[in-house]
């Protein structure tokens, strides 16, 4: 009990972190140094084998129509085939301009040789 003799309770807040994962594809479907375009539910996405690693981010360019998974990569680096903006492929910070704004990234992971992404 504290000094002043009063007896404080406190509420610890429960936080509903609750994620959900996503089966992509087989990770065999993206040999390295390729992508493959993913579309499920509302997302539109773009699966990159990076030497073994597998990274996915939003398949639309953020300054135009260009599909990530249609441009050229180049070790982790992917350029758009539509106005040669260039993003990294592991944080989707933008490499080369006109982009601008950062392409989404999504936490990848392999289980049982399939690719899958933990949303919120």
């Amino acid at each position: 009990m504290p000094e002043d003799g009063l007896q404080r309770t406190e509420k610890l807040k429960s936080v509903n972190t609750m994620s959900q994962r996503i089966d992509l594809c087989s990770s065999a479907d993206v040999a390295p140094g390729n992508a493959l375009k993913v579309e499920t539910g509302d997302l539109v996405l773009a699966v990159f084998n990076v030497d073994g690693e597998f990274y996915v981010i939003d398949d639309q360019c953020t300054h135009g129509p260009g599909s990530l998974s249609e441009g050229y990569i180049e070790g982790d680096v992917v350029e758009c085939n539509f106005h040669n903006g260039q993003f990294n492929i592991k944080t989707g910070e933008v490499v080369a301009p006109p982009c601008m704004v950062p392409v989404r990234t999504y936490k990848a992971v392999v289980e049982n040789g399939r690719v899958l992404i933990e949303t919120e």
